[in-house]
């Protein structure tokens, strides 16, 4: 299973961005789909997370402005960030936990994808 993340970019103080990952490989289902983030000098933090049933979390400070959704037939989860602050730059990682296949065996992992960055000017 690999897991690519696309649409990071610079943007300015108040703009958008929309964040996209997607998994590929062999995949029977997707439970928990995450994003995190983490800024330089300090740790990966949890920013949302969407169930398999569709049910999300939010960190606080995004609370209002990021909205984290998915697409099952796509295997992909998105996040769109909305009132961009310079404190949101980062760089970006998806987190998935697939049911796959490992040695032919049925398997559950925990899959992080490339991180994309995101940084705000202000």
């Amino acid at each position: 299973v690999q897991l690519q993340a696309s649409g990071g970019g610079l943007v300015q103080a108040g703009g958008s961005l929309r964040l996209s990952c997607a998994a590929s490989g062999i995949i029977f289902s997707i439970n928990a789909m995450d994003w995190y983030r983490q800024a330089p000098g300090k740790q990966r933090e949890l920013v949302a997370r969407i169930t398999s049933g569709g049910g999300t979390n939010y960190a606080d400070s995004m609370k209002g402005r990021f909205i984290i959704s998915r697409d099952n037939a796509k295997n992909t989860v998105y996040l769109q960030m909305n009132s961009l602050k310079s404190e949101d730059t980062a760089v970006y990682y998806c987190n998935m936990i697939v049911r796959t296949l490992r040695n032919g065996i049925p398997y559950t992992g925990n899959y992080w994808g490339n991180g994309t960055q995101v940084t705000v000017s202000s």
